[in-house]
């Protein structure tokens, strides 16, 4: 499986009430939800991420309260990936079970090689993330050392699209 998408790019400790505020909490419906993604950082993320699309971040990126909704906008969106310098640990686990692959530079410095709007591509992405190393490819052909380590449970996760798709199907 490959992820070919377009680079969304925030700074360092975006917390989950930036990526989805908790005013919006409220709402039952996914399509509501996911139409406040960043609107207190970026108000035309949702008019600019298309389905494939990747958000890349500096440090801490989740940090804030533990809320699954802040992994579940972005998924609604169409976003595939999230590589940054460093996550909230627990953010990462919920990027994991919503099926968004968290991704962190191998090199914090490369941070600085992807810009707002970069095309990019990431390859090979079960056997990479098995290998717990992946290498994007950037539209002028750049290449950019990305880490994923995760547990045999993790990686079925991911497989399978998320928590829920890998629950159903181990019955």
């Amino acid at each position: 499986m490959n992820a070919h998408g377009i680079v969304h790019k925030y700074g360092d400790h975006v917390d989950t009430d930036v990526i989805i505020p908790a005013r919006y909490l409220n709402t039952q419906s996914h399509k509501e939800l996911a139409s406040h993604c960043m609107e207190d950082i970026d108000k035309d993320f949702i008019h600019r991420v298309k389905d494939g699309d990747i958000m890349v971040a500096g440090v801490n990126f989740g940090c804030g309260s533990s809320r699954e909704h802040a992994a579940l906008a972005p998924l609604y969106l169409g976003v595939k990936a999230v590589i940054t310098k460093s996550f909230a640990r627990i953010h990462a686990a919920n990027l994991i079970n919503a099926g968004i692959l968290p991704l962190t530079f191998a090199d914090p410095a490369d941070y600085d090689k992807l810009a707002e709007g970069d095309e990019i591509v990431l390859s090979d992405i079960f056997a990479a993330v098995e290998a717990g190393s992946m290498t994007l490819t950037t539209k002028a052909g750049d290449k950019i050392k990305l880490d994923c380590a995760y547990s045999p449970r993790q990686i079925a996760i991911l497989k399978a699209g998320g928590l829920l798709p890998y629950t159903k199907s181990a019955k």
